[in-house]
């Protein structure tokens, strides 16, 4: 017999039939992941899928039969983590695009990892010996989400829009989208987390308005300012601390709480678990049991108050980032994440940024929703949808050039999708081949940044020195995710990446990245302007040295004893760390062979004029000139930075 009708509670009625197709929003959350979808009257709702709760627990635990079915997702997992400790993966977007040997893989943790697996891919090992990695296990978490959430709808979810914390690199997005993939997602955007955030609270509705978001959640902490103005709705700025969150909080106290006792991974997964539990108790109360120790409030902000002030710095540079000089510049500032319900949290936002921070929808659901909103605005024609959503790069893209010198092609905080072409050329004659080599920073020299990829452009004409031309293009998504591009201009041979890092950064490194870049940025100019001049005085070295040797005897031995007391002179001078010395070096050595350069470019001349007529080589000139003229006019060359 079929129903005619049916009574449900208040938000756990099946959505209707109108709203069957459209996308869904997720939030991979590091302590819960949630799932929204826009309703038929435009409103975003996060979806029931955990017992009763929106919030699913991101805790996968793999059973010891192996079978697809022994693996439990979200609150019964997480009840079986004190039992099964290494086969109960807990906040695992810690470990998303990381090494095994990042400091944040060998913190204190209950896990296994793989051995031998130094420097690559993190890999837990799990019961009966299995290996998995964070996509693999991010993978388990979104297809929980999108099987509960279909039966929950009873529609068939194949597209979503995944957030992201803004300051995840490369290899971190990465490993999301390819998480999103395994479960059989069509990924339609990666949405950062805060702009995700200002969606939800309906800003993109405003004219105008410039906002902070401050998204402090259980593994990961942003800030990002952003602007609207006429439905653009552009990040500004951005900043933040990949490895920073209420996870941190528990396991300090947990630290606390453990002292000197023995920590096998039972002990250590209980007590971060109490810790857990104590630290939300504390929200709203004085004082409470932890391990049967009485834990007040004050004792809770004393051990936390240092990682809440880690946060400071990142907003006020975010601030100087995005041209705002004083705080009053804000419209508002709103809190995300399920940290921010810390009442430490919430006072020390409010005296950093000197406002009452907005807080009025769950901080905990406010990214899903967010994401929603933009999962419905990427599959809908209306003409109400129409908001531009502007989000940055949040570390500088480049290559390396001869000396170990970083060409940044893409600064930090440049709108995406971007994209952006250099021209380089060829160091030594004949070179037939070219190293790409991708970094990202903020520093001078490669050695200071982060290797992204290497590939090989081959196939490049055996030319002079100096005469190949090759076009790098660099492209960034709307997710963030680099490719990378060479093409050698007269041949047409080119060569492409995208970017896909084995790990990400380790812990603290965007933030050393940055805080570095600043106090050396003296020291980096100065060590940049010495490779500058010493790959330069290579190069003109090496072009008198081949000149000599093919046309000296246009040379008095008085003018050639002066060239060659000059390349002496430069060659030890070179060995010096003072640029200025070897600059120096490189113009008289430039005014004392200017003659002879003269006259061999005569010589030159007059070969090619034998036994033809003014006019027809005038004609090959004209035809050539102007197309010479700006290849060497735009050209940047692997050795001279333009």
């Amino acid at each position: 017999m079929t129903a005619l009708f049916e009574i449900a509670e208040p938000g756990n009625g099946r959505i209707k039939e109108a709203c069957q197709t459209a996308a869904v929003g997720i939030d991979l959350g590091t302590t819960n992941s949630l799932v929204a979808i826009v309703l038929g009257d435009g409103r975003p709702q996060a979806v029931s899928i955990d017992e009763g709760s929106t919030l699913l627990p991101s805790v996968v635990h793999y059973g010891a039969s192996g079978e697809p079915g022994s693996v439990i997702v979200g609150r019964a997992a997480r009840r079986l983590a004190a039992q099964f400790p290494s086969d109960t993966i807990v906040s695992v977007k810690r470990f998303m695009g990381r090494g095994s040997a990042d400091p944040e893989t060998l913190r204190l943790s209950p896990y296994k990892f793989a051995s031998g697996d130094s420097g690559s891919v993190v890999r837990f090992e799990v019961a009966r010996g299995r290996k998995v990695n964070p996509v693999e296990v991010s993978a388990e978490i979104l297809r929980a989400l999108r099987s509960r959430a279909e039966e929950r709808l009873g529609i068939k979810i194949q597209q979503a829009v995944i957030t992201v914390p803004a300051y995840f690199d490369d290899a971190q997005r990465q490993a999301t989208k390819e998480a999103g993939r395994l479960a059989g997602i069509e990924v339609l955007r990666l949405l950062n987390e805060p702009t995700a955030a200002a969606l939800a609270y309906g800003l993109d509705k405003k004219s105008f308005g410039t906002f902070a978001v401050y998204d402090l959640g259980g593994g990961t902490f942003d800030i990002s300012i952003l602007k609207l103005v006429e439905g653009v709705f552009e990040v500004k700025a951005v900043g933040g601390d990949s490895a920073l969150g209420g996870d941190d909080f528990d396991r300090a106290l947990a630290t606390l709480l453990l002292g000197h006792a023995a920590r096998d991974p039972r002990s250590v997964r209980i007590a971060i678990d109490e810790a857990k539990a104590g630290k939300e108790r504390l929200t709203t109360e004085a004082q409470t049991q932890v391990l049967g120790r009485t834990l007040t409030r004050a004792q809770l902000e004393e051990v936390i108050r240092p990682l809440i002030e880690r946060t400071g710095p990142a907003c006020r540079r975010a601030l100087k980032d995005a041209g705002l000089t004083t705080n009053n510049k804000l419209d508002g500032v709103i809190l995300v994440g399920g940290s921010t319900r810390v009442p430490a949290v919430r006072a020390f936002v409010r005296e950093l940024f000197g406002l009452e921070p907005l807080a009025d929808i769950d901080p905990d659901e406010v990214v899903a929703l967010g994401a929603a909103v933009q999962a419905d605005l990427l599959t809908s024609d209306s003409p109400q949808h129409d908001v531009l959503l502007l989000d940055v790069a949040p570390l500088s893209l480049g290559l390396e050039t001869m000396g170990g010198l970083a060409e940044k092609l893409v600064q930090r905080n440049t709108t995406i999708p971007t994209n952006a072409t250099q021209e380089f050329t060829t160091f030594a004659d004949g070179q037939t081949g070219m190293d790409i080599h991708v970094v990202q920073g903020e520093r001078e020299l490669v050695q200071d940044c982060r290797s992204l990829a290497r590939f090989t452009l081959g196939g490049i004409p055996p030319l002079p020195a100096g005469l190949a031309r090759v076009a790098v293009t660099f492209q960034v998504d709307a997710d963030g995710i680099l490719s990378v591009t060479a093409r050698e201009q007269l041949t047409g041979v080119s060569q492409s990446i995208t970017v896909k890092p084995s790990h990400g950064l380790t812990d603290d490194e965007i933030e050393r990245m940055l805080l570095s870049s600043i106090e050396n940025a003296e020291a980096d100019v100065q060590a940049r302007m010495l490779i500058d001049n010493r790959v330069e005085a290579q190069r003109i070295l090496k072009a008198t040295e081949t000149q000599l040797d093919a046309n000296g005897d246009l040379l008095s031995n008085q003018e050639r004893s002066t060239i060659e007391a000059g390349m002496a002179d430069l060659r030890a001078r070179m060995a010096l760390t003072d640029h200025h010395a070897i600059k120096d070096a490189i113009d008289r050595l430039d005014h004392d062979s200017a003659e002879f350069a003269k006259r061999v470019m005569d010589r030159g001349i007059d070969r090619a004029l034998k036994g033809r007529s003014v006019g027809e080589f005038e004609g090959e000139v004209g035809a050539h000139a102007a197309k010479a003229y700006s290849a060497h006019v735009e050209q940047t060359t692997l050795y001279e930075d333009k």
